[in-house]
């Protein structure tokens, strides 16, 4: 074979893995939805609001692994018995919101803002639509009334 010819399919052979390479780097459109998910587990029966967990907002920032593999999540709303004592221990959503990494547990009314009465389920709209408006006491007169 002549010097030429092994050039032109050394070079060919090289074109084609670093085209394979190029393909495997290419994005792959999402598998998944990434809305809200609304925790109310235990919320209601503690007088609490429902968690309201905005999955699309932690999804751009982390891979599903990091909470669905690393922390345990299950692929299903509902699917884990999250409870303040578990993330207040660290495990959840406390492996992150510890004060640390993110804002800690004391601030309830981050995670806490559901509107009361709504089930454990995956929402696919905006979390616009699952938050109650803040809470405002009543004017001093109008609450003697």
């Amino acid at each position: 074979m002549s010097s030429k010819i092994k050039r032109n399919v050394l070079k060919s052979m090289i074109i084609g893995v670093l085209a394979y390479m190029g393909a495997l780097g290419v994005p792959q459109p999402a598998q998944a939805e990434y809305a809200d998910i609304v925790i109310n587990n235990y919320a209601d029966a503690a007088g609490m609001r429902p968690a309201v967990f905005p999955h699309w907002f932690h999804r751009i920032r982390f891979r599903c692994k990091v909470c669905h593999t690393d922390l345990g999540f299950a692929f299903k709303a509902g699917g884990n018995k999250i409870d303040m004592a578990k993330i207040i221990d660290g495990k959840f959503c406390g492996a992150c919101h510890n004060g640390e990494i993110s804002w800690s547990v004391e601030n309830c009314a981050m995670c806490h803002s559901g509107i009361p009465g709504q089930p454990t389920h995956f929402h696919g709209s905006t979390v616009q639509r699952l938050i109650a408006p803040a809470y405002k006491p009543l004017p001093a007169n109008d609450a003697k009334k």
